[in-house]
């Protein structure tokens, strides 16, 4: 698709964004499932907040997770259902982190404040070499950085920091993490970051605009009334114990 796309435009950086915007209109019907997962999530946040309640003491963690567990499974949602799809996403992201750092079609190339796309964009020399990070501030880093905590912050699901400790702290170390290292990369590669980051922020807005939580949290709530249909591996444990 780059080379394709590179036939009729001339302009890296815009080759770049069509590029992306291929790439995640392809991959909306994962995002849409994600961004259901995470709205799923949402609604039933009232109810996880009533077991955090119900279970204040560290003793009771286990019975507080067994009865998180158990109303997922009424409800018929999957804990791990935002995951899924961002997971089945990560070869792509591993193909742009192999592609751009080493496309020669980026060598000289400038766009915007870049002067080359295929090494880092520095927008500021620092006095000394910091282990890692490097001695510049690249600019297409601290927006790729920037847009995904925001991203995060909007669209990860809604739980409680008691059910999951730590996790908050994980979800944002993350990113800075990257930071430090996709510093000295290319400046294609991080800007391709950045897109998909902000065109996946818009996909989940607009796919706001058509999913009303209310009927879904009622939704959610009749499958309580329908039996749980038992795996089958759960029917075998059954049988064996008769």
């Amino acid at each position: 698709i780059f080379h394709w796309l590179s036939k009729y435009f001339g302009n890296y950086g815009l080759i770049i964004l069509l590029l992306t915007i291929i790439i995640k209109m392809a991959l909306f019907p994962l995002t849409y499932k994600s961004y259901i997962s995470q709205a799923k999530m949402r609604v039933l946040k009232p109810q996880i907040d009533e077991l955090n309640a119900k279970f204040p003491k560290k003793e009771d963690a286990m019975k507080k997770q067994q009865a998180t567990m158990a109303l997922y499974k009424r409800v018929g949602v999957s804990p791990v259902g935002g995951c899924l799809p961002m997971v089945l996403q990560m070869p792509i992201l591993f193909a742009m982190f192999r592609f751009f750092p080493t496309s020669i079609e980026l060598r000289q190339e400038s766009f915007l404040w870049a002067k080359d796309l295929s090494t880092y964009d520095s927008i500021l020399t620092l006095p000394w070499d910091i282990p890692m990070y490097g001695d510049h501030v690249s600019l297409f880093t601290i927006l790729m950085t920037v847009s995904t905590i925001i991203t995060m912050k909007i669209n990860s699901p809604t739980q409680s920091t008691a059910q999951m400790p730590g996790m908050k702290g994980m979800m944002y170390m993350m990113p800075v993490m990257f930071m430090v290292i996709l510093n000295s990369f290319s400046a294609g590669l991080t800007y391709y970051y950045f897109l998909a980051n902000i065109i996946t922020f818009l996909q989940n807005m607009v796919t706001k605009q058509f999913v009303n939580e209310e009927d879904m949290l009622q939704k959610l709530e009749s499958n309580k009334k329908k039996p749980v249909k038992k795996s089958k591996w759960q029917q075998r444990l059954e049988d064996a114990a008769k």
